[in-house]
C-alpha cells in the first residue's frame, strides 16, 4: 500500500476544518499522512487546530508567518511530504470514504501520474448539483473551461521532478498549474465517480465571479502570454462555462 501525503491549507475555515479532517481520517485506505499548512497572520484559529488534531499521528502542521497564499502552501506541503501520490483537499471540502482507496487503486493499475474525479456541490450542507470530471489531453481543451476540482486531484509526486509549481495567486493558482501539467505532456486523467464534496460559500473566493475573471484575465494575458483581445475571448469563453455552474 503505497504512502499518500494529503496537503491541506488551512485559512479562515474554522467552521468545516474539523469535519473536513474526519473526512480524511476516516477514508478506507489506511496509508496517508496529512500535511497541514497553517496559512494565517491571525494565530487565534492555531489553538483551536491543534487541539481538533490531538492525538492524531497522521496529522502534521506547518505554520507560516502571515498569510502567503494557497500557492505557496501547497508547494511547500509538496516538499515537507514523503508519498509516492500527493492528494489536495480544501479546508472546507469533504471526502467520501472510498477515494483515496478507489483513485489510487486505478491509477495504479493504469500507471496514471494525475487524475480527477466527479463531485458533488454542496451548499449549506445540502447536495445542489454535481459536476462530471471529463479528460484533457492537451493545454488548449483546458482553456476554455477550469473544469477540475482540487480536492478531487491526486498525482503522482515524481511529476514535481519537471519543476512544476502552482503559482501564487488569490485564486486560478490550480488552473495555471494544470495548464502547466498539460503543457510537460502529462494528462489529466478523470475517473467518473462522486468521491469529493465541494463547498459552495457565500464568501469563498473560489466562489467569487469577479475575483474569478480578474484572475482568468491574469492566467491568459501573463501565464500564457495571450494578447488583450485573445486573452478577452478565452475569458468570455470561461465565463460561459462558469455561469452554467
Amino acid at each position: 500500500m503505497k504512502l499518500v501525503s494529503v496537503i491541506l491549507p488551512y485559512y479562515k475555515k474554522i467552521n468545516y476544518i474539523k469535519q473536513t479532517i474526519n473526512s480524511i481520517l476516516n477514508q478506507d485506505y489506511k496509508n496517508f499522512e496529512i500535511i497541514l499548512i497553517y496559512d494565517d497572520e491571525d494565530k487565534k484559529d492555531l489553538k483551536k487546530i491543534k487541539k481538533i488534531i490531538k492525538n492524531k499521528k497522521k496529522i502534521k502542521i506547518f505554520v507560516n508567518n502571515k498569510n502567503i497564499g494557497a500557492g505557496y502552501s501547497r508547494n511547500r506541503g509538496i516538499l515537507l511530504s514523503k508519498g509516492k501520490y500527493i492528494a489536495f483537499i480544501d479546508a472546507d471540502d469533504l471526502w467520501e470514504k472510498s477515494k483515496l482507496k478507489l483513485q489510487i487503486k486505478y491509477m495504479e493499475k493504469n500507471n496514471l501520474k494525475f487524475t480527477h474525479t466527479s463531485y458533488k456541490i454542496l451548499k449549506e450542507n445540502k447536495i445542489v448539483g454535481i459536476r462530471k470530471a471529463r479528460n484533457f489531453f492537451t493545454y488548449k481543451d483546458l482553456l476554455k473551461s477550469c473544469d477540475i476540482g482540487l480536492s478531487t486531484v491526486i498525482i503522482k509526486k515524481d511529476v514535481f521532478l519537471k519543476k512544476v509549481k502552482f503559482p501564487n495567486l488569490k485564486t486560478k493558482e490550480d488552473f495555471i498549474f494544470w495548464l502547466r501539467l498539460l503543457k510537460k505532456n502529462i494528462n489529466l486523467i478523470a475517473i467518473n465517480k462522486n468521491l469529493s464534496k465541494w463547498r459552495k460559500s457565500k464568501n469563498s473566493l473560489s466562489s467569487s465571479v469577479i475575483q474569478k475573471l480578474s484572475d482568468g484575465f491574469v492566467v491568459y494575458y501573463k501565464y500564457m502570454d495571450f494578447g488583450p483581445i485573445k486573452s478577452l475571448y478565452y475569458l468570455f469563453l470561461l465565463s460561459v462555462n462558469f455561469l452554467k455552474k
